[in-house]
């Protein structure tokens, strides 16, 4: 039997499964007299919730890396959040139930805000509420899960899902991959299964019915396909698949240092998207140069209220001192799929269609200002790009470019030094903006297009979407057309463009991108090398595009 998911972190993995066993614990749920109590209870078990935190933040630190370490630093955070807290405390204070049933009622509210979200990212964010809600309701309860780090032989987990917790306990000698029911290749589990290098497979619906402890299955990481039960051929075949697999990852070793140039001696510049400083150990880890998308408003969501500007400014200080080559950061992108509560942004009928990215600044001028201030006193410490996301019309892109000016005249009559060699950008994400980029490659640098949502706009499809998801294609020829309009007129302008969304690391794509003239391809850090080899593999000169 052939079962299809979603390939989460490339490899083979061949073994016997072993399933973890969801427990049957039912939540209690009652009323309480002593509210003041049962809130002291919750505070207890963030205390120590908090110390086992640390200690799984010691542990990622050694397998793993301070980059993906973090996220316990994260959990902490999001267990130290006023929201959580105020909630909680509101449900035991005036409904007067358990703190128990208390977390998982506001936890449930928290993750149904994140998975309400566009952003892949931000929506596999719901687990991490989800695995923190489990933590503290194992500590109020005492029914705590039993460890993956007991597992002591060599196996293919299978689980309804797994949270960042259960992933960095488990042990990288017998945990030879791992398949889910429910996640996406954004969860941080998947991110950590990358990290480690564990093949996963997330997104397969009825997994644990399907499979017992005697079966025998091969996950492909890369394709999402699972057997069971192979026959004999099939174990030869993916043995030696999974041969092939190893022998390529120590080959994409060797590449780092090359260059990114093709057969015919055309070099693209290849670099990352980070989300906050701490990336860039798998930056740099990965043989990136620079960083082509530093999305910025992850700094604004990590906190319970607007970031200052020293924050900022040490954030991106950080970040441009770190790289050898251009670091382009693009302002607040937020609004929309991505809430800020702190903002009190309305609920809309529409929200990809509504109140977000540069509409919000240039409506909330003080807040986008704190940031641009910021970003150009940072611009000192290496070389900076501002680009600003959701352009749709001339009018916005002067706008912005005018308040960037304003905040420079303003710092340097306060005796604030700011470069005087940053490249201004923006983003092609709309299609009124390829189909106008004729004029607007006049008022900046570069563009960076965005592929993602330029894909959901051009072809009218929701990409979180199940029933359409079909559709959203980045291949459709539509959408390539607009992609190749814009090139041709930034390069009639004398600019330089890129690709930040998800297609710049698709491989398959590499070639029509080169064909078309894009100047660079910025890609998670996982898939600098990869990509690299693909170019390294193209003769520019032989390319016919048929568009």
């Amino acid at each position: 039997m052939i079962l299809d998911g979603i390939g989460a972190s490339s490899g083979v993995a061949i073994g016997k499964v072993f399933i973890k066993q969801q427990n049957d614990f039912v939540l209690p749920t009652h009323k309480v007299t002593d509210t003041e109590a049962e809130i002291k209870r919750f505070n207890d078990a963030k205390e120590e919730a908090t110390l086992e935190l640390k200690v799984l933040y010691e542990k990622a630190l050694e397998e793993v890396g301070e980059e993906h370490a973090q996220i316990f630093d994260v959990h902490q955070m999001l267990i130290a959040d006023l929201d959580l807290h105020d909630q909680v405390v509101g449900i035991i204070t005036d409904e007067k139930y358990n703190a128990a049933y208390a977390v998982s009622e506001a936890s449930a509210i928290i993750a149904a805000m994140f998975e309400s979200m566009d952003d892949p990212y931000l929506q596999e964010r719901a687990a991490d509420i989800r695995d923190i809600s489990k933590r503290l309701i194992g500590i109020l309860t005492g029914e705590k899960e039993v460890s993956l780090a007991d597992i002591n032989e060599p196996v293919i987990l299978i689980a309804k899902d797994l949270f960042p917790s259960d992933t960095i306990q488990m042990n990288k000698q017998y945990v030879l991959g791992f398949i889910t029911e429910d996640g996406g290749k954004m969860s941080h589990s998947a991110i950590l299964a990358r990290t480690m290098q564990i093949p996963a497979v997330v997104g397969v619906k009825n997994i644990l019915t399907k499979l017992d402890k005697n079966s025998t299955i091969i996950i492909d990481g890369k394709s999402g396909k699972i057997y069971i039960n192979p026959t004999d051929e099939e174990l030869v075949y993916w043995k030696a698949k999974q041969e092939e697999d190893r022998n390529y990852k120590q080959k994409l070793q060797s590449l780092k240092g090359t260059a990114n140039k093709t057969v015919d001696g055309i070099e693209i510049e290849i670099n990352a998207n980070i989300g906050s400083p701490e990336d860039i150990e798998g930056v740099l880890a990965n043989d990136a140069k620079g960083i082509g998308l530093f999305r910025s408003e992850f700094l604004y969501m990590d906190g319970h209220a607007l970031p200052t500007e020293e924050a900022q400014y040490e954030a991106y200080k950080k970040v441009i001192e770190a790289m050898e080559d251009r670091v382009i950061i693009r302002t607040l992108d937020v609004g929309g799929d991505k809430e800020l509560h702190y903002l009190n942004i309305p609920k809309e009928e529409n929200p990809f269609l509504g109140y977000r990215a540069i509409r919000v600044c240039l409506d909330q001028v003080d807040m986008f200002k704190v940031q641009l201030r910021a970003l150009l006193r940072a611009s000192v410490y290496g070389k900076l790009g501002i680009m600003f996301p959701m352009i749709a019309t001339v009018e916005e892109i002067k706008e912005a470019k005018a308040l960037l000016e304003e905040t420079k005249r303003e710092l340097l009559a306060e005796g604030i030094a700011v470069s005087e060699d940053i490249e201004v950008g923006m983003m092609i994400e709309t299609p009124a903006a390829a189909l106008i980029s004729d004029v607007l490659a006049q008022e900046v640098d570069f563009f960076s297009i965005g592929t993602n949502d330029l894909t959901q706009y051009t072809l009218a499809v929701d990409r979180m979407n199940a029933k359409i998801a079909h559709l959203y294609n980045t291949h459709n020829l539509a959408v390539l057309r607009l992609i190749k309009m814009v090139v041709d007129n930034a390069h009639a302008a004398g600019i330089w463009v890129g690709i930040c969304g998800e297609a710049a690391a698709d491989t398959t794509l590499t070639e029509t991108f080169l064909g078309m003239g894009i100047d660079e391809l910025s890609v998670s850090a996982p898939s600098v090398l990869e990509v690299r080899k693909t170019i390294q593999q193209i003769d520019t000169s032989k390319i016919q595009l048929k568009l």
